[in-house]
């Protein structure tokens, strides 16, 4: 019997080394998975909020193509079936380059409009080891109208616009999602009246209420804009849209109501005629397809 228990007391101390390196090495993972760097994703769906650009961007040999519409005032009435008889309409790509740069071209029907543009991601947010707080990025567009006319055909420098966006974004948890836009804008071309250079901040943000819906929004205060008040149809106003992003798997579809009825930065954030307190309000809505191009780079 005393041997039994002696032999017992034996396996237990050659055990106990054991169990405190198995004890060590749960400590360890433990330390590994608590010290890994996390990136925060889908701080919004698309790489667009309503109008403007969101910090997202594509992945690498991804391209977005996208398809926009935005009708005619709603207060028209059923003559012109609430503004949906008019539209104007916008064909878009964006393409990611490699994991930091994405390259954009549209063609827009407003003024025959093109524009080029380029989104960099300066920094992305993340949890874990390295806590890195909001997301970062910068947007810029060129845009040229190339509608026949006759002041801009006398110097081609009157057709082009320019727009300089700093992208701030931050996922506060699963449903709420913020972003802050300081905007540059320079016109090369403006009445007598009007300032070329337009400066300009944004705030959007996504709320998520649904595990396929969203609801967008999104407002711009602008240096040459109005307040909400009956005046003349050439006062500019600040653009607000409100709207809904709907998730179907391969395609994301947002319908909004918004008072800005162009599409390009320098004309949605600069332009905007609409006063919705007096019915200037346009429906639209934009339509995301993702394609992949080839494989990925390792």
């Amino acid at each position: 019997m005393n041997i039994k228990r002696i032999s017992l007391l034996l396996t237990f101390l050659i055990s106990m080394p054991a169990l405190w390196a198995q004890d060590d090495l749960l400590d360890m993972l433990n330390e590994e998975v608590e010290e890994e760097t996390l990136e925060v994703a889908y701080t919004f769906k698309s790489t667009r909020i309503i109008n403007s650009h969101s910090i997202e961007r594509m992945q690498a040999r991804q391209l977005d193509f996208r398809i926009n519409h935005r009708f005619g005032e709603v207060n028209q009435g059923f003559q012109d079936f609430w503004g949906l008889d008019n539209a104007l309409i916008s064909i878009d790509f964006g393409y990611g380059f490699n994991s930091w740069l994405m390259i954009g071209l549209r063609r827009s029907s407003f003024e025959k409009t093109y524009d080029g543009s380029l989104k960099f991601s300066i920094l992305r947010q993340t949890t874990g080891k390295k806590n890195i707080p909001v997301a970062l990025s910068y947007y810029t567009n060129l845009g040229i109208v190339s509608m026949e006319d006759e002041l801009l055909d006398s110097v081609f420098t009157n057709r082009l616009t320019y727009t300089h966006q700093l992208l701030i974004a931050r996922k506060l948890n699963e449903k709420l999602s913020l972003q802050l836009m300081p905007t540059f804008i320079h016109r090369n071309l403006v009445d007598f009246d009007e300032e070329n250079d337009i400066f300009s901040v944004g705030i959007g943000g996504r709320y998520k209420f649904h595990r396929r819906v969203a609801f967008m929004f999104e407002y711009f205060w602008t240096s040459n804009s109005e307040s909400y008040t009956n005046k003349d149809d050439d006062i500019f106003y600040s653009p607000i849209s409100l709207g809904f992003d709907i998730e179907t798997g391969g395609h994301v579809f947002q319908l909004f109501f918004s008072n800005a009825r162009i599409m390009e930065e320098a004309g949605f954030i600069s332009e905007t005629t609409g006063n919705p307190l007096d019915g200037g309000i346009y429906f639209g809505f934009n339509i995301s397809r993702v394609f992949a191009i080839g494989h990925a780079k390792e």
